[in-house]
């Protein structure tokens, strides 16, 4: 791990900010794939997830963050996983999913909707592609 990444704090933040919530999306790159120019839904995603997970800056800025709900029993859905693009490649996206896997518990299965061009990122930390699945795409 780089000194980058040591000098993170990590944290389960209950009270995620929407516009810092943003901000990472579109630094991350992530954005491309959510609704960030809709602040409702945004609100509503930072404020609904159960288990959030934060990576900050030793000044305390938003570095990362894995958004997720869960039942802390039996399944964890990783909805979010976003890293700052200056920040990617240090290990902090596998710490956030490494202590999401802990939050949830041993006996909760750690599922994920994967971009397409972090496919290669989630094989490459372990984690196996799933072919039992099924969807319902958003009506809007």
């Amino acid at each position: 791990m780089s000194d980058n990444a040591m000098t993170m704090v990590y944290a389960r933040e209950s009270a995620l900010d929407p516009e810092e919530f943003t901000d990472v999306l579109r630094r991350s790159g992530l954005a491309a794939r959510r609704q960030v120019d809709e602040p409702d839904r945004i609100r509503a995603m930072a404020r609904n997830a159960n288990l959030t997970l934060t990576a900050r800056d030793s000044g305390g800025g938003l570095i990362g963050v894995a958004r997720s709900l869960t039942d802390f029993a039996y399944c964890c859905y990783l909805s979010d996983l976003a890293v700052d693009a200056a920040w990617q490649r240090r290990g902090i996206g596998r710490e956030l999913i490494r202590r999401t896997r802990e939050a949830a518990g041993p006996g909760a299965t750690l599922l994920l909707l994967s971009a397409p061009n972090a496919m290669d990122y989630y094989r490459r930390i372990g984690m196996a592609k799933i072919e039992n699945g099924f969807a319902f795409a958003r009506e809007r």
